[in-house]
């Protein structure tokens, strides 16, 4: 009888599991990774085509600044939360899988419009597509933040969500490993690095031909792990900022003494039902979103603050003139700063300096 996907997986990490790690065992385990890495692939591929004629559709056009999942086990509260901190209508019930679709709503903050979605609950064996598992998984990938949640009677299933989210792909408050693959037509396979990695180019080789690379060029520009590498080197892998927060919090918080015994690391304590704690996670997100607020002023125009742009808080005052447009982008040499950040009033910048929180900006 042949065997199943996930029969084949786990046949391969017992192997793993057995099998001493040591240089002479390297190049097999990083094989045997990238195998298991492969099998999930296909299987994600066909959990998509054979969910595609079900008639539900899960896809949410992403609006306003930015967008944000609420992600946890049912009845975490996730719809109160919803409709406390946007201007959503989630049915809420002291029941599990009250959510059956993706509800969205808009919450306004630092005058940024954050679109936050309410999906099912993720429950143990979401990864297989239990409890509309898949779908939740395909909203989140769209995500710009994520709300890992539970309630303070089960903090432990923030973890066990972190974990599934792992496993499909979704690398959580990581940064994508710094890895330029040039695919070519013939050659085979060459790697080019000025760091020291902890493998060999043959398991480099190995790896990138088992993921389908046959000819190309590989360049290391940072020191990963044979999992990182890996990733660079699958298509389905996203990477996403988080915010962890533990709902029905209300004795906790009210307790500093037994909220710092139960700290599980950075959390956010709530009560969405009780509106405790809901503009320290506003605030949580704002700064997770790396968002800036500035004022942009035309030529003919004094300066004001009205009227604010959100953009991420990484842009130059170039990137701003290029989001706008290339027409407006074009001609345009430099910049009049205005505010906090600004020597003084009126001061002239190059293009290239960095936005600023309710910094006034003429581009001239």
């Amino acid at each position: 009888m042949a065997q199943t996907i996930d029969q084949q997986i786990e046949e391969i990490r017992a192997y793993i599991r057995k099998t001493p790690y040591h240089k002479g065992t390297e190049r097999e385990i990083g094989l045997l990774k990238a195998k298991i890495a492969k099998l999930k692939a296909k299987k994600e591929a066909d959990a998509m085509r054979g969910s595609s004629g079900r008639g539900i559709s899960y896809a949410v056009k992403k609006q306003g600044d930015a967008t944000i999942v609420l992600v946890g086990p049912p009845s975490a509260g996730k719809s109160t939360l919803l409709n406390a901190l946007t201007n959503a209508e989630s049915k809420v019930a002291p029941y599990a899988f009250t959510t059956v679709s993706v509800i969205p709503g808009m919450m306004n903050y630092h005058d940024a419009y954050i679109q936050v979605l309410d999906v099912p609950g993720l429950i143990e064996g979401a990864e297989e597509g239990k409890g509309r598992g898949r779908e939740v998984l395909s909203v989140v990938r769209g995500a710009d933040l994520l709300v890992l949640m539970s309630d303070i009677d089960r903090p432990e299933a923030i973890e066990r969500i972190a974990n599934a989210l792992e496993n499909n792909g979704i690398r959580i408050d990581k940064t994508a490993p710094d890895v330029r693959i040039v695919k070519k037509i013939d050659g085979g396979v060459l790697i080019k690095s000025n760091i020291r990695q902890d493998f060999d180019a043959e398991t480099v080789k190995d790896i990138a031909r088992e993921m389908g690379i046959k000819n190309g060029e590989i360049q290391l520009r940072q020191k990963v792990t044979e999992d990182q590498l890996i990733d660079a080197f699958s298509r389905n892998r996203v990477y996403i900022p988080s915010i962890r927060i533990l709902n029905k919090a209300e004795q906790v918080i009210a307790n500093p003494q037994k909220m710092m015994k139960q700290s599980m690391g950075n959390l956010v304590y709530i009560s969405a039902d009780k509106n405790i704690n809901l503009n320290v996670f506003r605030e949580a997100i704002w700064k997770k979103l790396g968002l800036c607020r500035i004022y942009l002023v035309r030529r003919d125009e004094e300066p004001h603050t009205n009227s604010p742009l959100i953009v991420p808080s990484h842009y130059t005052i170039k990137d701003v003139a290029q989001s706008i447009g290339s027409e407006f982008a074009q001609g345009k040499t430099s910049a009049k700063i205005w505010g906090d950040t600004a020597k003084f009033d009126g001061q002239t910048v190059s293009l290239k300096t960095k936005v600023r929180e309710d910094m006034i900006v003429r581009i001239i």
